[in-house]
């Protein structure tokens, strides 16, 4: 996860597939793909000028390849080996 102002973000496709969750104090606004469940960008609670993303949302990056960024591939979760 990454962060940029609100004023740096700008979706460009697949707006219509974004659903917008919000949980306890209703602040934070976190937004899903409603048609595969991944988790996209959320404006923060704690800073709401803010939005936090997923790097693996960006087009042409790839997560995996961002050196001393530690990474999860949303299937093998490090607290299942405990």
């Amino acid at each position: 996860m990454a962060s940029a102002s609100l004023s740096d973000i700008k979706i460009i496709k697949g707006h219509d597939s974004l659903k917008l969750y919000q949980f306890n104090t209703y602040i934070a606004k976190h937004y899903f793909c409603s048609n595969c469940g991944v988790y996209t960008h959320h404006q923060r609670r704690s800073s709401p000028e803010e939005y936090g993303y997923n790097v693996g949302c960006l087009e042409g990056v790839n997560p995996f390849e961002i050196e001393n960024i530690p990474t999860n591939d949303g299937v093998n979760h490090p607290l299942d080996r405990l």
